[in-house]
């Protein structure tokens, strides 16, 4: 069994089991857990006809390793990520259908727990995919998955080798490519994300590198109006994702009724 096979959790798991259950392959749940969300969840699994394992907490525990597996572990089939060879056909199919892309692009995230949640924080934000470095940075590891509570699984997350170069093949499609900085002139309220957008974020305490920030067509700052002088990559991109959707909500607003 593969690290990449498992998923860890009751709310990620839960979360498989509505959006995608054809991919869960088996459960495994501790076997003496009969509280309400676990009777909850295993009455969705058995709609799902998903095969339900008991285990002693032990061997759940020795699966798990230093995640909190809360008494349940799903077997499925993993979302394989894609490479920047699919870009292109994403961005052609999104042309076709008059959809507007949003992208989160994260320039070296190291830290599973910040993609995770900047994957979870991707999916309730709507956005297209998430495109983050090949090499020297996080990947799609169970303690992202279940960080990440599910949207590892439904939101496309691309692996690229070259990020300045996957930023120029953006610019083709026309994206508008808006990079986070402290320095910055410009306030992130005060840019125009309603468009074809990409966001590009850069890593734990570095920031972006110099190459990806050259590509960036405007470098927006967030307001920091307290003693620290920057935000969590993952509460950052919250903020920009959400001034997103807030403004295409007022370009496009949503019909009553």
């Amino acid at each position: 069994m593969a690290a990449n096979d498992r998923v860890f959790g009751q709310h990620a798991v839960e979360a498989l089991l509505s959006r995608c259950p054809e991919r869960v392959r088996e459960l495994r749940v501790q076997a003496d857990r009969g509280d309400g969300r676990m009777r909850g969840l295993l009455e969705r699994a058995a709609q799902a006809g998903v095969t339900v394992q008991p285990v002693a907490r032990r061997e759940l525990d020795a699966l798990a390793g230093k995640v909190r597996h809360q008494g349940v572990m799903a077997t499925i089939t993993p979302m394989t990520p894609l490479g920047e060879g699919d870009l292109p056909d994403m961005l052609m199919a999104l042309e076709r259908r008059g959809t507007v892309p949003l992208l989160l692009v994260l320039d070296g995230v190291t830290d599973p727990h910040n993609l995770g949640a900047c994957l979870r924080t991707a999916d309730g934000a709507g956005v297209t995919a998430v495109i983050a470095p090949r090499d020297r940075a996080a990947g799609l590891t169970p303690v992202v998955r279940k960080v990440a509570s599910g949207a590892a699984d439904t939101v496309p997350f691309i692996q690229v080798t070259n990020l300045a170069r996957t930023l120029d093949l953006l610019k083709t499609f026309n994206l508008w490519i808006v990079g986070t900085c402290g320095q910055a002139d410009t306030v992130l309220y005060d840019a125009d994300l309603a468009g074809p957008t990409a966001l590009v974020l850069g890593a734990e305490g570095k920031g972006m590198r110099r190459l990806t920030q050259d590509r960036c067509d405007v470098l927006v700052q967030l307001p920091m109006l307290g003693q620290v002088d920057s935000l969590n990559v993952s509460v950052a991109a919250g903020v920009c994702l959400y001034e997103a959707v807030r403004q295409r909500r007022i370009a496009s607003p949503v019909p009553n009724g």
